[in-house]
């Protein structure tokens, strides 16, 4: 009889196919600094609406309509402490995904719709907004038109905090 030696195993040998080559990670901000591959035939615009407060910026490219939506990216995306959400280091980050996703789907041109909370809250942008604005303009994407859309009414109703106001 043949004593069979428990623990080592046979195992076959590795099928002689071909190597797989490991992915390479590429940034969004290399993706959207690079040049179109293809020269795209026509121009395609996009619109970037911009909301910029001090606490988060978000960026959404739409279609000229604003039914259809191309990309999406906020400073929450990008960082992970809740305190860095609105800085611009995390709108640009944002910026560069929207941007990377803009060109990969053809966008040429974008109109530019920047927005601050408005209403009872700041009517200035945070400080993501210029920040957003410049990395779409570095990206490649040509800037047809820079908007303020803050929404300021011309009479409005009460503010909160009663007539002593907040009590803190």
């Amino acid at each position: 009889m043949v004593e069979k030696k428990p623990g080592k195993k046979k195992t076959a040998p590795a099928a002689a196919g071909p190597e797989e080559k490991p992915k390479e990670i590429v940034s969004y901000e290399a993706k959207a600094l690079e040049e179109a591959k293809i020269k795209p035939k026509e121009e395609r615009w996009a619109v970037a609406h911009v909301y910029s407060s001090k606490n988060d910026t978000i960026i959404t490219l739409t279609d000229m309509s604003g039914a259809e939506t191309i990309a999406i990216g906020s400073g929450g995306m990008m960082v992970s402490a809740d305190s860095q959400e609105g800085s611009p280091y995390a709108a640009m980050q944002a910026a560069y995904k929207v941007a990377a996703a803009a060109k990969d789907k053809g966008v040429t041109n974008i109109n530019i719709l920047v927005r601050a909370p408005g209403g009872h809250g700041a009517k200035t942008p945070g400080p993501g907004a210029q920040a957003v604005v410049r990395v779409l303009a570095r990206s490649g994407l040509r800037i047809n038109r820079i908007e303020d859309v803050t929404p300021i009414p011309t009479d409005t109703t009460k503010r909160p905090g009663g007539r002593r106001g907040r009590r803190v």
